[in-house]
């Protein structure tokens, strides 16, 4: 029983640890994530982190006190701008769009993370998972 008690503790330990990874790089890519959508189009808060579990695969998931902090800190480094928007029968949100400073540091993101990629490629043997 004390073996079996053992295992499973280490088994929740290692699920963890997978787990503090995912929320590590999660941190880390947070506003490559968050600018590369509203590159795209304008969104609302919701529909961004609806957009980032959605594409994903349910892999990386925001709460919405966590996305919304990003999105205001964004905001205030000039990144993004936000405008509120009301809708008949809707109630009033705000729909982020990207400015041409935060293009300018998606570009410079999305070469960094091309190259972190392909070291992790080379070094750790990390391969893209296939979706289906």
């Amino acid at each position: 029983m004390t073996k079996l008690l053992l295992d499973l503790s280490r088994r929740s330990r290692e699920a963890q640890a997978d787990r503090s990874a995912i929320d590590a790089a999660k941190k880390g890519s947070a506003d490559l994530f968050i600018l590369a959508l509203i590159d795209e189009a304008d969104h609302h808060g919701y529909e961004i982190g609806r957009q980032i579990e959605v594409r994903s695969g349910g892999a990386v998931r925001f709460t919405m006190a966590s996305l919304y902090a990003t999105l205001y800190r964004l905001e205030e480094r000039g990144l993004i701008k936000g405008r509120w928007v009301e809708k008949a029968g809707q109630r009033r949100r705000r729909y982020y769009r990207i400015t041409d400073s935060g293009r300018a540091v998606l570009a410079t993101q999305r070469e960094d993370w091309g190259r972190f990629i392909a070291a992790l490629t080379l070094i750790a043997g990390v391969k893209p998972a296939h979706t289906s």
